[in-house]
């Protein structure tokens, strides 16, 4: 089994279920390959939350259909949650606070040591060592 090599955010996993997929992220999703593809399981959780929110059958139906274990999901685990808690110390000491969810991403991204795909750089700019790429910019 292949080693993931990318962690995609929210942001890039959820592209599948809008109307007009951004083509740019459908060109590097199917260039790269399912098999070097991972979500975080906080990103499990948000997408399905806003299908819970919606209510939409449909997108229920089409998040079964073709995103649903499709993907390999990165469990929170203690390593995932010593990452976190120095992330957040680290970024609330710099004066540059971030969001819980984005951090326990960019945490999972570190501990399993794969590039964090997304396209919300800025929610993930100077966490230290972490390797983001934008999947809104030209591949």
């Amino acid at each position: 089994m292949m080693r993931p090599t990318h962690l995609l955010d929210t942001s890039v996993y959820s592209q599948r279920l809008r109307p007009h997929p951004l083509s740019g992220v459908v060109r590097r999703w199917q260039a790269i390959g399912d098999a070097a593809l991972a979500i975080s399981a906080v990103c499990e959780a948000e997408l399905r939350y806003g299908l819970a929110k919606r209510g939409s059958a449909r997108l229920w139906n089409e998040y079964r259909d073709f995103l649903e274990n499709r993907l390999v999901v990165l469990p929170v685990d203690k390593q995932v949650a010593d990452a976190f808690g120095e992330l957040k110390a680290r970024t609330e000491k710099m004066g540059k606070p971030r969001a819980d969810f984005d951090l326990l991403i960019a945490a999972t991204a570190l501990s399993n040591r794969v590039i964090l795909a997304t396209l919300n750089v800025r929610h993930f700019a100077e966490i230290p060592g972490l390797t983001v790429e934008d999947w809104n910019a030209p591949a």
